[in-house]
C-alpha cells in the first residue's frame, strides 16, 4: 500500500508565488530558459536551471552551475521568498485550464515504494538526463520539481480533498498561459491523519509525467542512506515530492511525430509502401485530428492524408496494441528506417499542447512527414503499468504541467 507523507513545505510567500511558480525545467532549451528568465530574478527556473546565470560559453553540466543553484534557493529562503510551515502539512493543488480542473494532494511519497514497484512507472530512464538532477537534488539538498503521480480514484479522498477546498486558499494566480493555480493548506493533526491512513488503502501509484525526476529522487536517497547506515528510516531523504492525483480526472493529449526524410523513398513510393498496413485517404487541407482509436493524421507535400490501420495489423497485446507501437511497428521502423526512437536523430517528437499548425511549420522548416496521434488513454497507461511493463517512448503528454517552486522538499531539516 502506498505510503504518503505530509511535509514541511519551503515555499512561496503568497505577495511572490505568481512570479516564483515555472514551468518544469526541462520543457525548455537552453536558450529559451534564458529567454525566460528574463526579467524575472524570482522565478524558480533561475534555480532549476541555474546555467541561465551564465554566459553560453559555460557547460550547462559544471560544477559551477550547480553550486549557483544551491546558493539561489539559499538566498531566496533567506529574503523571505520562501518560507517554511511549522509542522508538517499535505496541500490541495488544482490546476484549471479551459474549465476543466484537475485535484491534487501535495505530499512525499515512499523511496521504499519506488524500490519496491508501490510506484509503478510506464516508461525507461536514460543515465545521461537522470544525471542532471541527481547532481541539481544532491548540490541544492532539495527535491524542487514535483513528480506527478496517479492513482486509481477512491471516494474516502475524493471526500476528505472537497472537504478542504471548500476553506480559503494559500495560493490563487492565474500564470501566463492561462492555467490556474490554488493551492489549500491542511495542517490540522486529524485530518492529516485521515488522509495519510486513506493512502494505505491506495494499493499504487503511478508515475503519470517526470520519470527522470523520480529516478534522480530515489537514487539520491539511496545514495544517502549508504553515506548514513545509522539512518532511522525518517530522515527527509527517505520520501521525495510528489502531487498524487486521481486517474478520473486526468487529460492525456497526443504525442505527435514528425520525421526528417522518407528514408530515399520518393512521394509515391512511400505512400505506395504504407498502404500495404494502412487504408490512406486524403483529408483535405485542413490539420486533421485522428477521431478514434488505430487512427493517424499524416501531413505531406502540404497536404493532410488520414491513415487507418488495417485490422490485421491490430494486437490486443496491452503494449503492441497502443497506436503509438503501431505507427512504430508498421510505418516508421519499416517504412522510414527509424530503428529506435529514442536515440533516432531523424525523428522529433511534438507535444499536443502545440497543436497540429506545429507539424505544419516543421515540414516547413527541418522535417519532410509529420503524424497526429490518437492520445493514449488513462486507462491504457494504468494497465500497461499495473502488468510490468513499458510503453514506447513519448506515449503521453500530459496538460497542465504542474509549476516548480510552489512547493520544496528539503532534505535535510
Amino acid at each position: 500500500m502506498a505510503v504518503v507523507k505530509p511535509f514541511r513545505a519551503v515555499r512561496p510567500n503568497a505577495e511572490n508565488v505568481s512570479q516564483v511558480a515555472a514551468l518544469p525545467y526541462d520543457v525548455y532549451n537552453r536558450k529559451e530558459a534564458c529567454e525566460a528568465v528574463k526579467g524575472n530574478p524570482l522565478s524558480f527556473l533561475n534555480i532549476d536551471r541555474a546555467e541561465t546565470q551564465f554566459p553560453d560559453e559555460v557547460d550547462t553540466y559544471a560544477d559551477c552551475v550547480y553550486e549557483k543553484a544551491r546558493e539561489l534557493l539559499k538566498t531566496r529562503i533567506e529574503d523571505g521568498t520562501f518560507i517554511q510551515d511549522e509542522t508538517p502539512c499535505y496541500y490541495i493543488y488544482r490546476l484549471t485550464m479551459n474549465d476543466r480542473s484537475q485535484t491534487g494532494i501535495v505530499a512525499c511519497s515512499s523511496v521504499d515504494d519506488y524500490v519496491n514497484q508501490v510506484i509503478k512507472k510506464h516508461e525507461n530512464t536514460r543515465e545521461d538526463k537522470e544525471q542532471d538532477r541527481i547532481r541539481h537534488v544532491d548540490t541544492t539538498d532539495a527535491h524542487t520539481g514535483p513528480i506527478f503521480l496517479a492513482y486509481r480514484a477512491m471516494e474516502k479522498l475524493d471526500r476528505l480533498t472537497a472537504r478542504v477546498t471548500l476553506g480559503t486558499p494559500v495560493y490563487d494566480f492565474i500564470s501566463d498561459d492561462g492555467i490556474g493555480h490554488t493551492v489549500w493548506k491542511i495542517a490540522a493533526p486529524g485530518l492529516v491523519k485521515e488522509i495519510e491512513d486513506a493512502f494505505l488503502q491506495v494499493p499504487a501509484t503511478y508515475i503519470a509525467d517526470g520519470h527522470h525526476r523520480a529516478a534522480s529522487a530515489v537514487k539520491v536517497g539511496l545514495k544517502r542512506r549508504e553515506e548514513h547506515p545509522d539512518h532511522t528510516g525518517k530522515e527527509p531523504y527517505h520520501y521525495f515530492l510528489s502531487v498524487l492525483f486521481p486517474d478520473e480526472q486526468l487529460m492525456i493529449m497526443p504525442y505527435n511525430r514528425v520525421v526528417k526524410d522518407l528514408n530515399g523513398l520518393s512521394k509515391e513510393e512511400f505512400l505506395n509502401r504504407i498502404t500495404e498496413s494502412f487504408t490512406v485517404a486524403s483529408a483535405g487541407p485542413l490539420p486533421y485530428s485522428p477521431e478514434k482509436k488505430g487512427t493517424f493524421g499524416m501531413y505531406l507535400d502540404g497536404q493532410w492524408y488520414r491513415l487507418e490501420a488495417k485490422p490485421e495489423i491490430l494486437r490486443q497485446d496491452l503494449v503492441k496494441g497502443l497506436d503509438v507501437s503501431v505507427l512504430q511497428d508498421y510505418l516508421l521502423g519499416p517504412v522510414l528506417g527509424i530503428g529506435d526512437p529514442r536515440t533516432d536523430k531523424r525523428i522529433d517528437f511534438i507535444g499536443g499542447i502545440r497543436g497540429l499548425k506545429e507539424l505544419e511549420k516543421r515540414t516547413k522548416e527541418d522535417m519532410t512527414v509529420a503524424f497526429s496521434m490518437y492520445a493514449t488513454s488513462i486507462q491504457e497507461l494504468l494497465n500497461v503499468a499495473d502488468a510490468g511493463l513499458l510503453m514506447p517512448p513519448k506515449s503521453t503528454w500530459f496538460e497542465p504541467k504542474l509549476r516548480s517552486g510552489l512547493f520544496i522538499h528539503l532534505l535535510s531539516q
